[in-house]
């Protein structure tokens, strides 16, 4: 699928003003090319962002003119409103290969789950890719259908890659995904009452710092006393 979008240089305006604009503020770089600041019509962006991602290329348009392809390389977003105000487009040189964060797709049902009832545990949501700007992909797909028992295990090197794509980061053998049993009422407890005894762990040690910093604090007073007594 081809990505368009356009946009305008701005050289005085700033950030805060194009944002009031109902704009968004933007950069481009790379490729040898000098850095030019853009203004993003905020719907359009948006709406090529949510298809595109991170990991698809986009045709720029500047100013009417052809900007080249660009990746999203990064979004800052406001802290407060989490609503997004610059955008970094990083300019691709389609004859050398680039590095980029591809997301991972889950597909299927995990049959040992469906059978024997549990959980999956993930914690990778994206990987790094090394490949020619050609052979980049939105996402990779993990079948989950491959785990018929909770020995099975779905690691980085099981990864089915799309032809010159390589993962770069995380390593081959650290685990995607896997399939856990449902704790029982019995574990479930023990866990709670460990939890409980961690509190009141926490409680009994933190009293016991106060009661020695109050300790050393009255013995500095008298410290100070005495040696006001001496003047």
């Amino acid at each position: 699928m081809i990505y368009k979008i356009s946009a305008v240089s701005r050289e005085e305006k700033r950030g805060e003003k194009i944002r009031k604009e109902g704009k968004i503020p933007a950069i481009v770089y790379g490729v040898g090319g000098k850095p030019i600041s853009l203004s993003l019509e905020k719907t359009e962006f948006l709406k090529i962002f949510s298809l595109a991602g991170e990991a698809s290329l986009i045709d720029l348009s500047v100013d009417g003119a052809d900007g080249g392809k660009v990746l999203v390389q990064d979004i800052q977003r406001d802290p407060v409103t989490d609503r997004i105000i610059h955008v970094d487009l990083r300019r691709i040189d389609m004859d050398k290969p680039l590095t980029a964060m591809v997301a991972l797709r889950f597909i299927n049902e995990a049959p040992v789950i469906k059978e024997k009832g549990g959980i999956l545990v993930h914690n990778v949501e994206q990987v790094e890719v090394k490949c020619l700007p050609k052979d980049l992909v939105s996402h990779i797909e993990i079948d989950l259908s491959a785990l018929k028992a909770y020995s099975d295990i779905i690691r980085v090197e099981n990864l089915k890659l799309p032809a010159g794509v390589e993962v770069l980061n995380p390593r081959a053998g650290i685990i995607l995904v896997k399939a856990v049993p449902a704790l029982s009422e019995e574990e479930i407890k023990k866990m709670e009452e460990q939890n409980k005894e961690a509190d009141v762990s926490k409680i009994e040690t933190a009293g016991k710092k106060k009661e020695e910093e109050t300790v050393e604090g009255e013995a500095e007073g008298v410290k100070e006393k005495k040696e006001e007594e001496k003047k």
